[in-house]
């Protein structure tokens, strides 16, 4: 049996389990600011991430309308940011 460290021990059994989904529910929420900038980040009211969908809740109209034009590069975000392809669709709430 190979030696590992604690941290690759730990994102072995996340990756491995049902833990992985609600990981990346609370990391995309940790990322959301970096990726979308502060401005979105502010008016964006709640994120989640259920089975590769993110949906995005916001109630202020303008910034809707924009993220709903930007859905092709919010995934595009999310799965860079991520390394692998952790969302698919996008519902802007």
């Amino acid at each position: 049996m190979g030696e590992y460290n604690i941290g690759d021990a730990l994102k072995n059994m996340i990756s491995k389990s049902n833990l992985r989904n609600g990981v990346r529910a609370v990391q995309i929420e940790e990322v959301w600011e970096n990726l979308m900038g502060k401005t979105i980040a502010k008016y964006t009211d709640k994120i989640k991430i259920v089975n590769q969908t993110l949906f995005i809740s916001t109630n202020v109209g303008p910034l809707r309308n924009e993220l709903m034009y930007q859905k092709p590069q919010i995934i595009q975000r999310v799965n860079e940011a991520f390394g692998e392809k952790v969302i698919s669709h996008v519902v802007v709430e």
